[in-house]
């Protein structure tokens, strides 16, 4: 700013009064300083300008690497963040960095609140970081810890995907579980419930899998094995995620297995990979951006009103229905 205020022949003071945009400058002048700023190639440190007001006004958000869905998240998240003022930082975790090692990098940055996509924590450690920072927790819900939590309901999401897989005729369903991934555990529960329900607890069967490509085309050779020692395939197959879902398509085409006419796949998410198939993935929607919204919203309103308590929401999701479901083959059901 100095430098600004000599070449532009006035004092620091009226240059700062420029660069804050307030009112005691000519419009003379005011052009000349931002003329003279911009040939110098000078920018106001808006980051230093908070903090020593006390505030950075930015949201960190911690997300997995090549969690397809978390990045949808993150789309949803800038534009909302951005319109009610405050800056985005992420941190990655990834094979080698911790979650710890991700959100201390965050809170070094002086994020003033944490957005968390998918946290693997613990309950305590949530709860020590909800007291540290306002911190949201997206799609995962740990009671007990003091932070916001936005997800789905995940629960209904399946019942849907299971209700449309009977309609069908489906009775050999099979659930490939998403491990320690957001949401499997209701989602595994769920499953077990429908087929109880509809009166296939016989045929409940659950792959121990997680949310990645890979956990898919582990389960489909496991399901191709079988089928060489004389088993049958199941005629449907409710993946953890649509990544998941994938994997399991890649196996099974791949040896020859169409689908759906030999075997009906599922997913959950419906994030962008679920459009770019030369079939269409039917899954379950999660509406990232309503999520994103919600988490944005969370986040903002605790740090302008730190008396509210924290809290939840639980959004809807909704069955799309695209090429990779149909009914059992003949006498398979």
């Amino acid at each position: 700013m100095a430098d600004v205020a000599e070449k532009a022949g006035v004092s620091r003071a009226l240059v700062s009064i420029v660069f804050r945009n307030q009112p005691g400058a000519g419009e003379e002048t005011r052009q000349r300083v931002l003329r003279v700023a911009d040939e110098i190639g000078y920018r106001p440190d808006s980051a230093a300008r908070l903090l020593a007001r006390g505030r950075s006004r930015t949201l960190g958000v911690m997300f997995t690497v090549r969690q397809t869905f978390q990045t949808d998240l993150i789309e949803g998240i800038y534009p909302e963040a951005e319109r009610l003022g405050y800056d985005v930082l992420l941190s990655a975790t990834a094979p080698g960095r911790s979650e710890a090692k991700a959100v201390e990098a965050l809170l070094s940055h002086r994020c003033e609140a944490l957005i968390l996509l998918g946290p693997d924590a613990e309950a305590a450690y949530l709860d020590d970081i909800g007291h540290r920072a306002v911190t949201v927790s997206v799609s995962r819900r740990v009671p007990g810890a003091r932070v916001d939590f936005v997800h789905s309901a995940e629960g209904k999401g399946v019942r849907q995907a299971m209700e449309h897989l009977v309609e069908l005729g489906h009775r050999r369903i099979v659930h490939v579980d998403g491990g320690r991934g957001p949401g499997s555990a209701e989602r595994r529960r769920a499953y077990r419930a429908a087929m109880r329900r509809h009166g296939l607890e016989s045929e409940q069967r659950v792959i121990p899998g997680d949310h990645t490509e890979q956990a898919g085309i582990e389960t489909g050779h496991l399901l191709l094995a079988e089928r060489d020692r004389g088993l049958a395939l199941p005629t449907a197959i409710l993946a953890g995620n649509d990544r998941c879902a994938m994997g399991v398509l890649m196996a099974l085409t791949r040896a020859g297995v169409e689908v759906p006419r030999d075997v009906s796949v599922v997913g959950y998410d419906d994030s962008h990979l679920s459009h770019l198939m030369p079939i269409g993935l039917t899954t379950v929607r999660q509406d990232a951006t309503l999520m994103a919204e919600h988490a944005v919203r969370f986040a903002v309103e605790r740090l302008e009103n730190p008396g509210l308590e924290p809290r939840e929401a639980v959004l809807d999701p909704k069955l799309v229905v695209r090429g990779t479901s149909g009914p059992p083959p003949d006498g398979a059901a």
